[in-house]
Protein backbone atom coordinates (compact mmCIF):
# COMPACT_ATOMS: atom_id res chain seq x y z
CA UNK A 1 0.00 0.00 0.00
CA UNK A 2 2.58 2.57 1.09
CA UNK A 3 4.13 2.01 -2.52
CA UNK A 4 0.92 2.82 -4.40
CA UNK A 5 0.56 6.07 -2.38
CA UNK A 6 4.44 6.84 -2.61
CA UNK A 7 3.60 6.07 -6.59
CA UNK A 8 0.84 8.26 -6.63
CA UNK A 9 2.24 11.26 -5.13
CA UNK A 10 5.23 11.14 -7.41
CA UNK A 11 2.63 11.12 -10.48
CA UNK A 12 1.10 14.23 -8.53
CA UNK A 13 4.67 15.93 -8.30
CA UNK A 14 5.77 14.83 -12.17
CA UNK A 15 2.64 15.59 -13.87
CA UNK A 16 2.68 19.04 -13.88
CA UNK A 17 6.05 18.71 -14.79
CA UNK A 18 5.25 16.68 -17.64
CA UNK A 19 2.40 19.10 -19.07
CA UNK A 20 5.02 21.26 -19.04
CA UNK A 21 7.69 19.19 -20.91
CA UNK A 22 5.03 19.25 -23.55
CA UNK A 23 5.36 22.53 -24.69
CA UNK A 24 8.91 23.22 -26.77
CA UNK A 25 11.88 25.84 -26.41
CA UNK A 26 12.65 28.05 -29.56
CA UNK A 27 15.04 29.71 -30.26
CA UNK A 28 15.53 32.39 -32.63
CA UNK A 29 16.85 32.34 -35.48
CA UNK A 30 18.74 35.94 -36.33
CA UNK A 31 19.20 34.89 -39.80
CA UNK A 32 15.57 34.23 -41.02
CA UNK A 33 13.93 37.24 -37.96
CA UNK A 34 13.19 40.65 -38.62
CA UNK A 35 11.42 43.55 -36.49
CA UNK A 36 10.26 46.33 -37.89
CA UNK A 37 8.23 49.69 -36.52
CA UNK A 38 6.66 51.89 -38.99
CA UNK A 39 5.59 55.87 -37.56
CA UNK A 40 4.27 58.33 -39.93
CA UNK A 41 5.67 61.88 -40.60
CA UNK A 42 3.82 64.45 -41.69
CA UNK A 43 1.03 61.44 -42.36
CA UNK A 44 3.50 59.02 -44.75
CA UNK A 45 5.29 56.34 -43.52
CA UNK A 46 8.38 56.37 -42.00
CA UNK A 47 9.71 53.08 -41.26
CA UNK A 48 12.47 51.49 -39.64
CA UNK A 49 14.09 48.48 -38.09
CA UNK A 50 15.96 47.15 -35.00
CA UNK A 51 18.87 44.93 -36.19
CA UNK A 52 19.53 43.46 -32.51
CA UNK A 53 16.83 41.71 -30.74
CA UNK A 54 16.57 38.16 -29.76
CA UNK A 55 13.24 35.50 -28.69
CA UNK A 56 12.77 32.66 -27.08
CA UNK A 57 9.42 30.60 -27.15
CA UNK A 58 8.62 27.74 -25.00
CA UNK A 59 4.95 26.68 -27.01
CA UNK A 60 2.95 23.95 -27.68
CA UNK A 61 0.56 25.53 -30.68
CA UNK A 62 -2.50 22.68 -29.25
CA UNK A 63 -1.72 23.92 -25.70
CA UNK A 64 -0.38 27.41 -25.80
CA UNK A 65 -1.20 28.03 -21.81
CA UNK A 66 1.15 27.35 -19.85
CA UNK A 67 3.78 28.66 -22.34
CA UNK A 68 5.82 31.41 -22.71
CA UNK A 69 7.12 34.25 -24.71
CA UNK A 70 10.35 36.59 -23.97
CA UNK A 71 11.79 39.33 -26.00
CA UNK A 72 14.55 41.97 -25.37
CA UNK A 73 15.52 44.42 -28.36
CA UNK A 74 19.09 46.30 -28.55
CA UNK A 75 17.25 49.69 -28.76
CA UNK A 76 20.27 51.18 -29.51
CA UNK A 77 20.22 49.32 -32.78
CA UNK A 78 17.45 51.33 -34.42
CA UNK A 79 17.45 52.21 -38.04
CA UNK A 80 15.61 54.63 -39.83
CA UNK A 81 17.71 54.47 -43.12
CA UNK A 82 18.29 58.23 -42.88
CA UNK A 83 21.97 59.10 -40.80
CA UNK A 84 20.08 62.53 -39.16
CA UNK A 85 17.22 60.81 -37.87
CA UNK A 86 19.11 57.86 -36.76
CA UNK A 87 21.21 60.10 -34.83
CA UNK A 88 17.92 62.36 -33.59
CA UNK A 89 15.85 59.20 -32.01
CA UNK A 90 19.00 58.42 -29.78
CA UNK A 91 18.30 61.53 -27.59
CA UNK A 92 16.10 61.88 -24.91
CA UNK A 93 13.10 63.10 -26.15
CA UNK A 94 13.26 59.65 -28.15
CA UNK A 95 14.29 56.47 -27.40
CA UNK A 96 16.88 57.60 -24.92
CA UNK A 97 19.89 55.08 -25.63
CA UNK A 98 22.08 55.82 -22.89
CA UNK A 99 19.33 55.76 -20.56
CA UNK A 100 16.98 52.38 -21.37
CA UNK A 101 19.75 50.63 -24.05
CA UNK A 102 17.16 48.11 -24.30
CA UNK A 103 13.24 47.29 -24.26
CA UNK A 104 11.79 43.75 -22.60
CA UNK A 105 8.59 41.84 -23.83
CA UNK A 106 7.26 39.18 -21.13
CA UNK A 107 4.27 36.93 -21.64
CA UNK A 108 2.15 36.07 -18.70
CA UNK A 109 -0.19 34.44 -20.49
CA UNK A 110 -0.54 32.51 -24.03
CA UNK A 111 -3.70 31.37 -26.22
CA UNK A 112 -5.44 30.91 -29.10
CA UNK A 113 -7.43 33.18 -30.55
CA UNK A 114 -9.52 32.06 -33.56
CA UNK A 115 -6.64 30.97 -36.37
CA UNK A 116 -3.84 32.83 -34.63
CA UNK A 117 -2.69 33.24 -30.77
CA UNK A 118 -1.88 36.13 -28.54
CA UNK A 119 1.03 36.13 -26.18
CA UNK A 120 -0.70 38.91 -23.35
CA UNK A 121 2.24 40.49 -21.29
CA UNK A 122 4.22 43.49 -20.31
CA UNK A 123 6.57 45.50 -22.35
CA UNK A 124 9.16 47.48 -20.45
CA UNK A 125 10.35 50.32 -23.29
CA UNK A 126 12.07 53.70 -22.19
CA UNK A 127 11.26 52.82 -18.19
CA UNK A 128 7.40 52.16 -19.27
CA UNK A 129 6.12 49.08 -18.50
CA UNK A 130 2.78 49.01 -20.12
CA UNK A 131 0.67 45.69 -20.75
CA UNK A 132 0.47 44.82 -24.56
CA UNK A 133 -1.33 41.50 -26.60
CA UNK A 134 0.70 40.82 -29.25
CA UNK A 135 -1.10 38.81 -32.09
CA UNK A 136 0.96 36.04 -34.30
CA UNK A 137 -0.06 33.26 -36.64
CA UNK A 138 2.18 29.73 -36.21
CA UNK A 139 3.46 28.08 -39.27
CA UNK A 140 5.72 25.16 -38.25
CA UNK A 141 7.74 23.01 -40.79
CA UNK A 142 10.02 19.90 -39.70
CA UNK A 143 11.79 20.78 -36.33
CA UNK A 144 11.40 24.80 -37.15
CA UNK A 145 8.66 27.36 -37.36
CA UNK A 146 7.66 31.18 -38.21
CA UNK A 147 5.95 33.32 -35.59
CA UNK A 148 5.17 36.64 -37.57
CA UNK A 149 1.87 39.57 -36.49
CA UNK A 150 1.65 43.58 -35.89
CA UNK A 151 0.95 45.02 -33.44
CA UNK A 152 0.19 48.73 -32.67
CA UNK A 153 1.33 51.05 -29.98
CA UNK A 154 1.26 54.48 -28.82
CA UNK A 155 4.27 55.79 -28.57
CA UNK A 156 3.54 58.42 -26.45
CA UNK A 157 2.64 55.26 -23.41
CA UNK A 158 6.03 55.15 -23.55
CA UNK A 159 7.18 58.73 -23.34
CA UNK A 160 8.76 58.38 -27.24
CA UNK A 161 8.70 62.00 -28.93
CA UNK A 162 9.01 64.25 -26.49
CA UNK A 163 9.10 68.03 -26.11
CA UNK A 164 8.76 69.54 -29.45
CA UNK A 165 7.76 66.18 -31.12
CA UNK A 166 5.20 65.31 -28.13
CA UNK A 167 1.88 66.78 -30.09
CA UNK A 168 0.95 64.28 -32.70
CA UNK A 169 0.07 66.46 -35.62
CA UNK A 170 3.47 65.70 -37.38
CA UNK A 171 4.85 62.72 -36.15
CA UNK A 172 1.36 60.48 -35.77
CA UNK A 173 0.68 58.69 -31.92
CA UNK A 174 0.76 55.42 -33.37
CA UNK A 175 3.59 52.89 -34.18
CA UNK A 176 3.12 49.68 -35.99
CA UNK A 177 5.71 47.06 -35.26
CA UNK A 178 5.69 44.07 -37.58
CA UNK A 179 7.55 40.94 -37.03
CA UNK A 180 8.64 37.57 -38.47
CA UNK A 181 10.51 35.72 -36.20
CA UNK A 182 12.25 32.22 -37.61
CA UNK A 183 12.88 29.55 -34.84
CA UNK A 184 14.22 26.44 -34.52
CA UNK A 185 13.91 23.99 -31.38
CA UNK A 186 16.65 23.86 -28.81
Amino acid sequence: MRRIIAALGLCLLACPALSLAQAAAWKMDPSGSKLEFIATFEKTPASGVFKEFDAHLRFDPAKPAGGSLDVTVKVTSADMGIADVNKEIRNKDWFDYSGFPQAEFHSTDLRRDGNRYVARGTLALKGVKQPVEVPFTWAASGDGAVMEGELTLKRGDFGIGLGEWKATDTIGADVKVKFKVKLKKG
